[in-house]
């Protein structure tokens, strides 16, 4: 069954570098980013993960946890961890599941359900779909998935962005323009009113058309 935006993320229990977890429960009331890669030791997953080792602080600071996800063993994970460090310049701090049986991919559609076999001789080419990024709220529900080619580097400074639209979504009821970024005016949603709209921002709506009202950011 495919995964859609507001579905329940699938729990599993996994093994990762950091031991064996139960997603749910390792993400308690944190927002999550799961992120998938075809296999250890390729060049562009290399750059990415590195990226994300940069950035945890700045997942940190929004209470976002990030898990990594390849279908290769953990014992891999903890090598090419050394390889990311030495040519990314940071380490991974954060777990990476090890999903030799395939079975996170199949429950995240990332594999057909009937997809068989283990990671054992598969190449990172069949596992191509392997490339998809979940971001997950505190109520487990998925709130957004893409999925990138072997070849283009995902771009996490996006992913930041979006995870800060939609924590301002989840506190307030606003939506945020096309190349918004953290500052810039934001929407007021449809559902609520003109009287509501100047209650709720008392510094000023900017009325352009009956269904499009900017106001400042919230804080």
């Amino acid at each position: 069954m495919a995964l859609r935006i507001n579905d329940t993320a699938p729990d599993f229990k996994a093994q990762t570098t950091q031991g064996p977890i139960s997603f749910h429960e390792w993400l308690g009331d944190s927002w999550g980013v799961l992120f998938s890669h075809p296999k250890d030791f390729t060049p562009v997953c290399t750059t990415e993960l590195g990226a994300v080792a940069h950035l945890v602080p700045e997942f940190e600071k929004r209470d976002v946890k990030v898990i990594g996800l390849s279908i290769d063993p953990v014992d891999n994970h903890e090598q090419w961890a050394q390889d990311i460090e030495q040519t990314q310049g940071a380490a991974v701090t954060f777990p990476m599941i090890g999903d030799t049986d395939l079975a996170v991919g199949k429950a995240y559609d990332m594999f057909p359900a009937d997809e068989s076999g283990t990671s054992d001789g598969r190449t990172a080419a069949t596992n191509a779909t392997v490339r998809s990024v979940y971001i997950i709220g505190p109520d487990k529900k998925i709130k957004l998935i893409m999925t990138y080619p072997m070849t283009t580097g995902r771009n996490f400074d996006e992913i930041l962005r979006v995870i800060d639209s939609m924590q301002l979504t989840a506190r307030h009821q606003i939506a945020t323009p096309a190349n918004w970024v953290h500052g810039e005016d934001v929407i007021v949603v449809p559902a609520v009113s003109d009287e509501e709209a100047e209650k709720k921002y008392p510094a000023g709506v900017r009325k352009v058309k009956p269904y499009l009202r900017y106001v400042d950011q919230p804080s």
